[in-house]
């Protein structure tokens, strides 16, 4: 499947909740999302049908997302089943709170890999930016059941906020001298509940690599094309990698090979564009799957050609949703 400028499209990222057991601040207000009625959120069955017609138009990576997905019941029983449909890659974005209980099983489900966001280091500073009772211990656990269950390669996910955890970036970037893991280092996008503020709590991966460097040489690392938008690099001398995603001062729109799939039912051909696609009504008007197979392929032609420009940019400040409803 490619879109109407050429791009293959390829990997669909699907929110199965709006639902998080954390409140990080840049990600949903203190008090949480108003979440949606269990009539809003599509069922399984439903989400596997759309999964279905992706996989027939050539979708072969999945990424499970939410919220939270490992907050929602039943979701060992429905990675066995997409696994099935046979997706090459299927793969799950987690906080890792839920990992020390889940990792074995998610793998014996057919599940790939998993990518756990986290944003420092230090236990104090993981309370001040999840606002939740949770501790770090227990994301720290979930890495390590990650990797003895096989979930690999395994990727951290960092978002950096200047003020918040900009001086940890050296101390994510030594994980690497002795794991076999990806730290990848993300730029703050204004998105949510970070629109109005981001700006001033910006840092740019150039900055980023610069400090880097001063650590060791930064040496670049080879990818499969088509594998997601981090650049990676390796700091001599280490087992793991560094990534880079720069969706602000380096975008990647000429290879974008993804759409997204709101847990509402939505498809969200661009992150950074507000327009979206409702395959939820498609479903419930009785809709058989050459029709719904055509409604998705319809949303993928749909994708801009570039998701930040001015229009795009204007459409941020519009976007109702917050990231965690959109699902990364």
């Amino acid at each position: 499947m490619k879109d109407e400028v050429g791009r293959q499209i390829d990997y669909l990222r699907v929110s199965i909740t709006d639902r998080c057991n954390l409140r990080c601040f840049y990600c949903m207000p203190e008090d949480g999302v108003q979440t949606k009625d269990c009539q809003e959120i599509l069922r399984y069955e439903e989400l596997y049908r759309i999964i279905k017609a992706a996989t027939e138009l050539g979708i072969d990576k999945v990424r499970l997302t939410g919220g939270e997905p490992l907050v929602r019941k039943g979701v060992l029983d429905f990675i066995e089943r997409i696994k099935a449909l046979g997706i090459k890659d299927l793969s799950l974005t987690t906080n890792g709170t839920l990992l020390p209980k889940y990792a074995a099983d998610l793998k014996a489900a057919g599940l790939d890999r998993v990518n756990i966001s986290l944003d420092t280091l230090q236990a104090e500073k993981f309370a001040e930016i999840s606002r939740a009772k949770l501790p770090l211990s227990q994301v720290l656990l979930g890495i390590k059941e990650a990797r003895l269950a096989g979930l690999e390669p395994l990727k951290l996910n960092v978002v950096l906020i200047k003020g918040i955890n900009d001086e940890e970036i050296e101390d994510f970037a030594k994980l690497t001298y002795d794991n076999q893991l990806s730290v990848r280092f993300i730029e703050l996008m204004p998105l949510g509940e970070s629109y109005d503020w981001a700006q001033d709590r910006y840092i740019s991966i150039f900055e980023i690599k610069e400090r880097l460097r001063k650590l060791a040489a930064l040496n670049p690392v080879n990818k499969p094309q088509g594998n997601g938008p981090a650049k990676y690099y390796r700091l001599a001398g280490a087992k793991g990698k560094l990534g880079f995603i720069s969706f602000i001062s380096d975008h990647f729109c000429s290879n974008c090979n993804r759409v997204r799939l709101t847990a509402d039912g939505f498809v969200k051909p661009c992150l950074h564009a507000d327009s979206e696609h409702n395959l939820k009504e498609v479903l419930r008007t009785g809709a058989n799957d050459a029709e719904l197979k055509e409604a998705l392929e319809m949303a993928i032609l749909a994708k801009p050609e570039q998701g930040l420009s001015q229009e795009a940019k204007t459409n941020l400040e519009l976007n109702q949703r917050q990231m965690s409803q959109i699902g990364g």
